[in-house]
């Protein structure tokens, strides 16, 4: 799509939008670009929007719906994916290579969706390869409606902080790495906002704060592997919010955020007015890297002190903290109505699955799987074989359940890993990690309810410690070594939708799959029908397009 097309384009849906009362737009074009630049001191190839590291803020509110014409000009095929937004109905957005033909380069494409009842803090980054790695990613926050309150009073101003462990190899050196069957090792460094202030008094403050006002400080941790723990100088955090939910407010002197996560603090500017370092510090690692950042009163005088409380050691206060957060069951969140309204503990579940991660490193060739299956991309999106009808040429349904090596073993098969759950049923899926590493996983269009996370493995009897009251509802759980974890929820979004480890090595290399919901309404009131410019590829390019949904 060309310029004057574009801007006729903008003009007719906001016309549109005028006419027929819909929820506002807003539009952003974005130029995706190869830079060169030394985060660590060392130059080289990031991936740049607008010529911005990080990719720019989008600030939305609820039920806005958001216009994002990309326009890919590097040299490789081009996704984003926007992380925890719930795409409802609408999973031909979600920017995943299972539902999505890349964009090729040099050329664009246009992702229109709304951000549907939802509120809180989020973000963006390019999903194809190993391109998170070499940044592309930004904040996308959510703000709730005015006529809907939120259970603190407005803060004096809003900040996204994007925290994550970087490496100074390139993404397609790393990748060729990954290939050659050898895991990527350790970072180089810790990145706040891409940056990290290296001390001396010559670093410029990330943030400002006047005295005596409170701010709001977004923080999710967007890196490759590392889970991080975040704290201010001698400033408490006031949790209020995680992944889009309203939680009891609680302070805490730091928090562990692993990858994917993000976690909404309030902060008040009450200490003695100088510099104070944000720190970001690796958590279950035997080398200790952090990264730091400035935070600066407007009145103050005085370098950051260089006194930093040591991050916390082991994983036992990590579990704690999770047991600590509590859904806010009298708050409201997109809509009027208090999240505590949703009984989900009162609701019988139809159907319970478990999933237990593995890897495999013979014959010179590292992967990871789910149950005994690493999943590998196909040529043809899952989604577009299935609304096309030819799913039997591309995958089979539900392998991962007849697979003989689901257990715990080390040899694993290679194939597109998809399952199907039944429309509108409640089912509680159950995460077993038998490694010596901590695992996240990340569902896309749901939030769940993590009502618990253990030591050992699960069996049934273990459901008499789960919250069945107030547990968070969120998009992303951690399991931590020998551990397990249970979420549920509701399938009641029709879609395609990816269910994925948030550590890049394992989701670049098949610890992922993806969950089709059908409804068997095929009605608009249940999922879109697919977008006019959808990219095709594949087996179905050619194929004439079924009937629509009515």
């Amino acid at each position: 799509m060309d310029g004057v097309m574009y801007f006729l384009l903008v003009c007719l849906l906001a016309t549109m939008s005028l006419i027929h009362g819909e929820d506002p737009y807003f539009f952003f074009t974005w130029n995706v670009t190869y830079g060169t630049l030394s985060p660590l001191g060392t130059p080289q190839q990031v991936i740049l929007i607008n010529n911005e590291f990080p990719g720019p803020n989008i600030n939305s509110t609820s039920n806005n719906n958001l216009v994002v014409n990309v326009f890919n000009n590097l040299d490789e095929p081009l996704l984003f994916t926007w992380h925890g937004v719930q795409q409802r109905k609408n999973c031909w957005q979600d920017g995943v290579v299972g539902t999505n033909c890349p964009i090729v380069p040099g050329t664009n494409f246009t992702y229109r969706f709304q951000v549907k009842d939802q509120i809180g803090s989020y973000f963006y980054y390019p999903f194809t390869g190993l391109h998170r790695i070499a940044g592309g990613f930004g904040g996308l926050r959510i703000n709730s409606r005015l006529l809907i309150p939120v259970p603190y009073d407005d803060p004096e101003d809003d900040y996204t902080v994007l925290i994550g462990d970087w490496y100074t190899k390139s993404h397609s050196s790393l990748k060729k790495f990954l290939e050659s069957g050898h895991s990527l090792g350790r970072p180089q460094g810790v990145l706040i906002n891409g940056k990290s202030a290296k001390g001396g008094g010559k670093d410029q403050p990330l943030f400002t704060m006047k005295p005596d006002k409170t701010y709001k400080y977004r923080i999710c941790n967007v890196g490759i592997k590392y889970s991080l723990n975040f704290m201010i100088q001698n400033h408490p955090m006031k949790l209020v919010e995680i992944e889009g939910s309203h939680v009891v407010q609680m302070n805490y002197d730091s928090l562990d955020v692993h990858v994917g996560q993000c976690f909404g603090v309030l902060v008040t500017a009450n200490k003695e007015p100088k510099d104070y370092y944000m720190v970001a510090t690796t958590r279950f690692t035997n080398t200790i890297l952090q990264g730091k950042g400035i935070i600066r009163y407007t009145n103050g005088k005085g370098p950051p002190s260089s006194q930093i409380l040591k991050a916390p050691v082991g994983w036992a206060l990590s579990l704690n903290q999770f047991r600590s957060f509590r859904w806010n069951l009298t708050a409201s969140a997109a809509r009027p109505n208090p999240q505590g309204s949703y009984h989900y503990g009162q609701i019988n579940i139809t159907r319970t699955v478990k999933f237990i991660n593995s890897v495999s490193r013979g014959n010179n060739k590292l992967r990871y799987a789910i149950n005994g299956v690493s999943h590998i991309d196909s040529d043809t999106p899952v989604k577009l074989a299935e609304y096309f009808g030819i799913q039997d040429k591309v995958f089979k349904y539900d392998s991962i359940f007849n697979n003989s090596l689901q257990s715990v073993g080390t040899s694993v098969i290679e194939q597109p890993n998809v399952i199907k759950f039944e429309f509108r049923t409640f089912i509680e899926i159950i995460f077993e990690n038998h490694e010596k590493t901590i695992q996240t996983y990340n569902l896309d269009g749901y939030s769940f309810f993590a009502v618990a996370i253990e030591p050992g493995t699960w069996s049934p009897d273990k459901r008499r410690n789960y919250n069945l009251l107030d547990a968070v509802s969120r998009h992303t759980v951690q399991v931590f070594p020998k551990c397990w974890a249970a979420i549920m929820l509701t399938f009641d979004n029709a879609g395609m939708w990816n269910l994925r480890s948030e550590n890049t090595e394992n989701r670049y290399l098949g610890q992922q799959l993806y969950i089709s919901v059908v409804s068997p309404e095929r009605s608009l009131n249940d999922e879109y029908n697919i977008p006019e410019n959808c990219i095709i590829c594949g087996n179905v390019k050619g194929l004439p397009k079924p009937a629509p949904y009515t």
